[in-house]
């Protein structure tokens, strides 16, 4: 499977796994000509913007392990970008959603900022 794809299979398990929990997927893959945003969800008044990392082993590290300071940077500006594009200004929080395995079983969400 192609890269392309399998992050759309991984992002598409994330964001169903995130609606049986509860919330409310806004957007998926959102963009502009700078940033992008992998899922852009809202739970409880909170807006959350999902960074989707898959792996199909740890052999090269964990998923969430490939955001870097310098990624981390890339998706804050992205949020500030789409805050006020949307004239949100309530609260947010960004998550690394970590997906690995061949059958795309294992998900790990964790909060990163």
């Amino acid at each position: 499977m192609a890269t392309t794809a399998l992050g759309n299979k991984a992002e598409a398990v994330v964001a169903r796994l995130l609606h049986e929990q509860g919330f409310e997927i806004l957007t998926r893959n959102w963009k502009t000509k700078i940033c992008e945003i992998d899922i852009v969800a809202k739970h409880n008044k909170v807006i959350y913007f999902i960074e989707v990392k898959y792996r199909v082993s740890g052999e090269q590290g964990s998923g969430l392990e490939h955001i870097t300071p310098r990624k981390l940077n890339q998706i804050k500006f992205a949020v500030r970008v789409w805050c006020q594009a949307n004239n949100w200004h309530g609260d947010c929080r960004i998550t690394g959603a970590e997906i690995s395995g061949p059958e795309f079983k294992n998900v790990e969400l964790v909060e990163i900022d």
